[in-house]
């Protein structure tokens, strides 16, 4: 049997921690965003309400939550002990980061977009209002 103090200490799958907590609600908001920045990327088209909120929120959305998750999961990467499997919410930290990065990108596309069809409306003289 090989000694007690040379086994890695891993984490239990149920063992909650502050760097866990913390890189699965940055990784949520960071999910949010990229749905939203991809959503009004996508030039969603129907009359549901989330559809309709995609279309004028969802790069708003992704350009300030994109930013709080790539904070929040740095932070955690920065400051977790171990490596990963360890509990300290490294793995999460990482997709937090990835996916802030996606909301960024996606919710600054959409707004370029956006402001790009604006100013062609508007030189055009076709400019309508809802």
């Amino acid at each position: 049997m090989s000694d007690p103090s040379t086994l890695s200490l891993a984490a239990d799958v149920l063992t909650v921690s502050g760097g866990r907590i913390g890189a699965v609600l940055s990784a949520l908001l960071g999910l949010l965003g990229s749905v939203g920045g991809g959503l009004a990327l996508a030039r969603t088209v129907g009359r549901g309400r989330v559809l309709t909120w995609a279309r004028r929120n969802g790069a708003v959305t992704a350009l300030v939550s994109g930013p709080i998750a790539v904070a929040v999961g740095a932070t955690v990467a920065a400051t977790a002990e171990g490596g990963l499997g360890t509990g300290n919410g490294l793995g999460g930290a990482y997709v937090a980061v990835l996916l802030g990065l996606t909301a960024l990108t996606l919710g600054g596309a959409a707004r370029t977009r956006a402001r790009t069809r604006t100013d062609t409306r508007t030189r055009t003289g076709t400019r309508t209002t809802h």
